[in-house]
């Protein structure tokens, strides 16, 4: 397997006037893996694709895709590529076949058994106009031309957009299948729970700035657990504050919420002190772990008091 990076930006920036959408965005993705790109949405995640592609040019910064220059090699680097954009748009008078017919020639032919069998993987109707398709079906079509031309390197902007779970499932295994191979897939979300069952790491961008990038087993090992006390009498946070393992306390009455890691002995010999009614604890949510371990890093990128790990998840699922 060559040692080329599959995708590279070095010190990506991109303004739109007096606006920096992305800033000074550095990364290496190998051939064989899958890269998880996150970030709520605005954050830069798709401006950063669109400079990979030379749809936009950078204001400053390189990208190279396949070892070859994003700008002066675009056109060769399309038949190393597979794309599937965000806001997916087809001609809707031409139908599923006809569309990826059309898309093939452009490549210069494909496989059609291979484009058949990603059909039948994806149960998509390749017979009806585009047009009369529901989303999550003409999305199995933008899916299909991604791959039916088995690319070195396939880039997904949002790609589970409208699928049931079925596909989805089968559409991760098609994508472990692919790096198996020594592709590399670049797949962009605003959601860290879609990526997390198949990326290899994780990159996260907030307000353009890449804030970290984590091997997903790393960012497992750093899990912490939620634990909800109830107590017969109010109990102060600072009860629990110090505490081995502890990262956050809140107090609610006499409810106490506390996200821990390691064990949870020394939290719980300083709840027994006390009468406690009942206990109840949960796993926390990647995206809360990585607020809570780059808190700092969110600061600095945002400007600002960094949020609330819960209020800063909703606010990425509104964004």
């Amino acid at each position: 397997m060559t040692s080329t990076p599959a995708i590279e930006t070095v010190g990506l920036t991109k303004r739109f006037g007096d606006f920096t959408a992305v800033q000074d965005v550095s990364l290496q993705i190998g051939p064989g893996e899958i890269f998880g790109f996150l970030g709520p949405n605005g954050a830069g995640k798709s401006t950063t694709i669109r400079c990979l592609l030379d749809l936009i040019r950078p204001s400053e910064g390189e990208c190279r895709i396949a070892g070859l220059d994003s700008r002066k090699d675009a056109v060769e680097i399309r038949r190393h590529l597979g794309f599937l954009p965000s806001d997916l748009a087809l001609y809707p008078n031409l139908s599923g076949r006809e569309t990826l017919e059309f898309l093939a020639n452009l490549r210069g032919g494909v496989d059609w058994a291979w484009v058949d069998s990603l059909a039948d993987r994806f149960d998509a109707d390749l017979g009806k106009k585009v047009g009369e398709l529901s989303s999550g079906n003409r999305q199995k079509v933008g899916l299909i031309q991604a791959f039916m031309n088995r690319p070195e390197v396939v880039i997904l902007d949002e790609p589970i957009t409208g699928l049931d779970p079925l596909v989805q499932l089968e559409f991760h295994t098609l994508m472990r299948e692919h790096v198996a191979e020594g592709s590399t897939v670049f797949l962009s979300s605003h959601t860290l729970s879609e990526v997390e069952r198949v990326a290899d790491r994780v990159g996260f961008i907030r307000r353009g700035h890449l804030i970290a990038v984590e091997r997903m087993s790393e960012l497992l090992d750093k899990a912490l657990r939620r634990v909800t006390l109830e107590f017969s009498a109010p109990m102060p946070a600072a009860a629990f504050e110090g505490i081995e393992g502890v990262h956050s306390v809140e107090a609610d009455g006499a409810t106490v919420t506390a996200q821990y890691e390691g064990s949870m002995g020394p939290l719980l010999r300083a709840a027994t002190a006390h009468d406690v009614l009942s206990l109840e604890s949960s796993s926390v949510d990647l995206d809360e772990i990585f607020l809570e371990f780059y808190r700092d890093e969110v600061t600095e990128a945002e400007g600002g008091d960094a949020p609330e790990p819960a209020a800063a998840s909703s606010a990425a699922e509104r964004a």
